[in-house]
């Protein structure tokens, strides 16, 4: 017989256990994040050139629509609140609040609710083992999310997009786009991977990553939208461009001696093996003269663009109703 002292002991010891190893989904992700913005800083804050495809895994059919957009149609009435989808939250300059849903009754977290500013809509991840609705059902700027913990890493999987912009230049993403999600908290850092799957639009998956600071004090203001008239136009005029009339596609290719076809965009040219097809032909200016965010202003050379390979835990489950993920590229 196990005496009472020893079981005391045992117990003590299993606790000791437990506090030192992290259960799952021990991670505290609450809190007011502030965005870092030191990853692709152009893209995000002044946002991307007209034209400029580079790095993005994007088709023939998504390039036509990019070459087409015209920035000033979101001064339209009808179209001043129509919200960014979701991946927005890792494309975009917002600042970031998580809010946990604790049912009342077990403790456990329901949902994680984030919220940011006017142009990025309510992001929910539930984690209460919900289903996927049906492929019929509405499509909206959140799409609908589920999530679990692998280790101390939330993975979710988003479905049910509106159409909608990953980039800001015009480059779309279609209604049968889904998201993987990875959310890391490191200390006061956190991390967000989203990787969009897009059937359509792109021939390989789209990834971006953003670093977010906590920041008790800082501001979130989910303001509202209010829309006017900006610009008096012709009734029914809705700003675009026809195919082949787009005249500033080339403006990226001239200001940093980058080809055309690479300012084009594809999958090819998310790899860093790319550069050795410019080798020959790239010649980088002799100075930075514009976003110029390291080292004294305008002293450094320009630099092309990269991607980053991200690593991490297993993509979270499909439901049957997801499109599959492409096959990545030998050598990812």
């Amino acid at each position: 017989m196990v005496s009472r002292g020893r079981l005391r002991i045992a117990a003590l010891l299993a606790a000791a256990t437990f506090a030192a190893v992290p259960a799952s989904g021990q991670v505290d992700l609450s809190g007011t994040w502030a965005n870092a913005l030191h990853e692709d800083f152009q893209e995000r804050a002044p946002g991307p050139d007209i034209g400029d495809y580079l790095g993005l895994p994007i088709n023939d059919e998504a390039r036509a629509i990019a070459d087409a957009w015209q920035i000033s149609v979101q001064t339209l009435p009808e179209r001043q609140c129509i919200l960014y989808t979701s991946q927005y939250l890792v494309m975009g300059p917002q600042n970031l609040r998580i809010l946990p849903e604790i049912d009342p009754i077990s403790g456990k977290i329901v949902a994680y609710r984030m919220t940011g500013t006017v142009d990025r809509p309510p992001h929910t991840i539930w984690m209460d083992g919900r289903p996927h609705p049906s492929p019929y059902e509405l499509h909206t700027s959140s799409g609908f999310t589920t999530g679990e913990w692998q280790g101390n890493i939330l993975v979710a999987y988003t479905t049910h997009l509106k159409t909608g912009m990953v980039w800001r230049n015009g480059v779309p993403h279609s209604d049968q786009a889904t998201i993987e999600e990875y959310w890391a908290r490191h200390g006061n850092s956190l991390t967000v991977t989203m990787i969009v799957n897009d059937p359509v639009y792109f021939d390989e998956p789209f990834i971006r990553n953003a670093t977010f600071t906590l920041d008790p004090n800082g501001r979130v203001l989910p303001e509202p939208c209010e829309p006017q008239v900006e610009i008096p136009r012709e009734e029914g005029a809705v700003p675009h461009y026809l195919p082949g009339t787009n005249p500033f596609l080339a403006e990226v290719s001239k200001r940093y001696n980058i080809p055309l076809d690479t300012v084009r965009g594809g999958a090819a040219t998310m790899y860093p093996e790319y550069r050795k097809q410019l080798k020959d032909v790239y010649k980088a200016p002799e100075k930075c003269e514009r976003y110029c965010t390291f080292g004294p202003a305008g002293g450094q050379p320009a630099r092309p663009a990269s991607s980053e390979a991200p690593g991490g835990p297993s993509p979270p489950a499909r439901p049957d109703s997801a499109p599959p993920v492409p096959s990545p590229a030998p050598g990812r």
